[in-house]
């Protein structure tokens, strides 16, 4: 049986996208899942597009509200919290680095609800102060307040959680 893939020497994949391709597949790529333009335009630059076809395709896709930076942030900040358990400012980081304009990066974070964004701070600080083996108690809260801080926690709201769980 001879397939796709890494061992069939005579199949090569075509890492590049003609014009044509380009439009349908990079709609495809946007109706699939929220993107945001520096996820497409990278997208589009790995596939061999010229800049001004690049930026003629963003348009296409912001007039057609295939890509909506808005709605990338909220999507973005709701499903890295519930799923990945990041705080608050390691999304506002990652959505900085994805180049999403402040304005809607704090709209998307307004997603957050509070209360569950400290629950899931204690029950995350449970969970790490359990797993740490350390038996200094002033290394193990600095192991634990890292960890927190790495997971982008905010340090005051990292502080009174754990001191609520001593």
């Amino acid at each position: 049986m001879s397939g796709w893939g890494r061992n069939n020497p005579k199949q090569v994949r075509k890492t590049t996208w003609t014009v044509e391709e380009a439009e349908e597949k990079i709609a495809a790529f946007c109706a699939y899942q929220e993107r945001c333009v520096w996820e497409v335009r990278r997208k589009l630059y790995e596939k061999g597009i010229a800049e001004a076809q690049i930026e003629k395709l963003i348009g296409f896709l912001l007039r057609e509200k295939f890509i909506d930076e808005g709605r990338y942030a909220k999507a973005f900040a709701r499903g890295k919290f519930r799923l990945k358990k990041w705080g608050k400012n390691r999304i506002r980081m990652e959505l900085k680095m994805r180049q999403v304009p402040e304005d809607l990066i704090r709209k998307g974070l307004l997603e957050i609800d509070p209360t569950e964004y400290y629950d899931t701070l204690l029950s995350e600080t449970e969970k790490k102060w359990e797993k740490t083996k350390e038996p200094d108690l002033y290394k193990k809260r600095f192991k634990v307040v890292g960890y927190l801080m790495q997971r982008g926690f905010e340090q005051d709201l990292v502080q009174e959680a754990i001191d609520s769980l001593l």
